[in-house]
């Protein structure tokens, strides 16, 4: 019968499709490993790069074979000093092969334009993951940012490197004295005495506090906590009192916003 004729064609579409899952389309070139935020090449992507030499991506262990050069008994001084050089020459030119390919992996497939970074006046401009704005002046180290200048086609800035790094917590340590003012040191007295050795002294407010801190309202989805915002924002619009909505980056503020514009609140 036509029916059972259609459903078992359907059947046989689903199984192929369902074993077919599993396959991949398109050569696997490389993988991103989402914990170490990494991008390793496959044989393949390797093969790919470099067709001729199959030991392009190969680092050996260069200190084990400049002792075995340095052990050699049958070369002179001169021979032993070339040697060494081209070893460390080979590996220097592998070693930034390898890293530069992998930086420019990392700025194809992890860093998506007008999210992490943008593109203006010819520049590339890293994106605050917290705030969502600009930081000029502030570039990725060890290449990644000339990787991202190559993936946008701009002008390639000189690569920056960090001479010294210090943590905030050991810079702040330098200076003979330490004081300072904020209306969450409370919260955080223990953290402020463990590392810098202060105390955090509470000054009363000149009035009764009467704010009322309520429980936390945890919510399944995205969604479901912006509806709730903005009912709340509603709620209290109508009643004429106004509202300050502090979120943790523009792009959260920016899709509150729309939400209020459709219900008529600017």
């Amino acid at each position: 019968e036509p029916g059972i004729k259609k459903l078992i064609q359907k059947v046989e579409l689903d199984y192929i499709r369902d074993k077919r899952l599993h396959q991949l389309d398109e050569a696997l070139l490389f993988s991103i490993d989402e914990k170490t935020n990494a991008v390793n090449l496959s044989e393949k992507g390797r093969l790919l790069l470099a067709p001729d030499d199959h030991e392009a991506f190969v680092l050996e262990d260069i200190e084990d074979k400049l002792a075995r050069l340095s052990s050699t008994a049958d070369l002179t001084q001169e021979e032993m000093l070339k040697q060494r050089q081209e070893l460390e020459k080979v590996y220097s030119e592998r070693s930034e092969r390898i890293h530069n390919i992998s930086q420019l992996l990392k700025a194809y497939s992890l860093f998506e334009k007008d999210v992490e970074y943008v593109v203006s006046e010819g520049k590339v401009m890293i994106v605050d993951e917290f705030t969502g704005r600009l930081m000029p002046g502030r570039r990725y180290s060890d290449g990644l940012h000339e990787a991202l200048e190559a993936k946008e086609g701009v002008r390639i800035e000189r690569e920056s490197q960090t001479l010294a790094t210090v943590t905030i917590q050991n810079y702040f340590r330098m200076y003979e004295k330490l004081a300072g003012m904020t209306g969450t040191a409370e919260t955080e007295a223990d953290e402020f005495y463990e590392i810098y050795k202060l105390d955090v002294v509470v000054v009363p407010t000149n009035e009764p506090v009467r704010r009322i801190n309520y429980d936390d309202s945890i919510y399944k989805t995205r969604r479901e906590k912006y509806n709730a915002i903005v009912d709340e924002i509603a709620h209290f619009h109508e009643l004429g009192r106004p509202m300050l909505v502090g979120t943790i980056s523009v792009e959260v503020s920016e899709v509150l916003s729309r939400m209020l514009k459709r219900r008529g609140i600017t």
